[in-house]
C-alpha cells in the first residue's frame, strides 16, 4: 500500500512543525491540511530518524530548475482542493510553492543578475545627466561672461577715443 504523504512531504512539514515559533501544532497541522494527531506523531524520535535519512536524498523546492517548475505548474493547472494537495505531498512540495513559482513565472522576465546589470546601468546613465546639465550651465555662464567682457571692452575702447 502506497502511503498517503511522501517522506519528502514529511520532512519539510517536520521542519515547519519544529520552526513553528509561538504557534501551535493544530495550527501548523491546519495550515498543512494533516490531521493534528499525525503531525504529532511526525514529530516522534522514531519517525524523525527515518524521515531524515530520506529527506537528504529528495529534492528541495528550491533546487527545482525552472523548467521543472514549469512542468510542474502546467501537470497541477486546474487542479485545487484535495487532489492539488495529494499531488503536491507525493512530489514533496506544498501548494504555496507552486503559487510563488507562478508568480515568479509571471512577472519575472529577466534573470537577476540581469536586473541588477540594468540597475547599474540606469543608475550610470542618470549620473552621466547630471554631469551633463552641470557642464551645461558652467559653459552658458563662461559663455555669458565673454560677452559681458566684450561688451566692456567695447564700451572702454569708445570712451577712450
Amino acid at each position: 500500500m502506497k502511503p498517503k504523504y511522501s517522506e519528502a512531504f514529511i520532512g519539510q512539514a517536520r521542519v515547519k512543525l519544529l520552526s513553528r515559533g509561538e504557534r501551535t501544532i493544530q495550527s501548523v497541522a491546519q495550515e498543512l491540511n494533516v490531521n493534528y494527531y499525525t503531525a504529532k506523531n511526525w514529530l516522534k524520535p522514531s519517525v524523525t530518524a527515518k524521515v531524515v535519512g530520506s529527506v537528504a536524498k529528495e529534492k528541495r523546492p528550491q533546487d527545482w530548475s525552472a523548467k521543472e517548475q514549469l512542468i510542474a505548474l502546467y501537470k497541477t493547472y486546474g487542479m485545487s482542493g484535495e487532489s492539488l494537495n495529494a499531488w503536491c505531498r507525493e512530489n514533496g512540495l506544498f501548494a504555496h510553492h507552486l503559487t510563488s513559482w507562478e508568480g515568479a513565472f509571471c512577472t519575472q522576465s529577466q534573470s537577476p543578475s540581469q536586473t541588477v546589470e540594468l540597475r547599474a546601468f540606469k543608475d550610470e546613465i542618470a549620473q552621466l545627466k547630471r554631469d551633463l546639465s552641470r557642464k551645461e550651465k558652467a559653459l552658458s555662464e563662461a559663455a555669458a561672461l565673454l560677452i559681458l567682457q566684450k561688451k566692456f571692452r567695447a564700451l572702454w575702447e569708445d570712451e577712450a577715443k
